[in-house]
């Protein structure tokens, strides 16, 4: 889903995100809160799916990901990815850089490339 299909501008789905680094979830019984220290917004997460998704962004490639591996119902996709790109739109949210491969320094007990021990 693009930014287009949810109405929120640049939100794209098949992109990082993870709950922004000034965010912190809280659980409650309905769902969640969700408070962003920098902006001091507070956000009402009432699906547990919503939070469930959320949750899994930080350790998914994509919202798109995260969003199947939390089963999220075919019947609550769209709804699910309007309330994540709302999240994005109030800075719950955001785009994560993804780390570049960094090659690891091999170590000392690990033959160099090419080199047969």
């Amino acid at each position: 889903m693009t930014a287009a299909d949810n109405g929120a501008a640049g939100f794209d789905s098949s992109a990082a995100y993870q709950l922004h680094r000034q965010a912190e979830l809280r659980d409650e019984a309905f769902g969640a809160l969700a408070y962003h220290f920098g902006t001091r917004r507070l956000s009402f997460l009432k699906a547990p799916i919503l939070v469930e998704v959320v949750r899994a962004l930080g350790a998914s490639i994509s919202v798109d990901e995260a969003v199947e591996r939390c089963a999220v119902p075919e019947s609550q996709r769209t709804a699910i990815l309007q309330a994540l790109a709302g999240l994005a739109g109030s800075q719950m949210i955001e785009r994560r850089v993804t780390e570049s491969r960094v090659t690891r320094p091999r170590a000392w007990s690990e033959p160099a490339e090419g080199v047969s021990l």
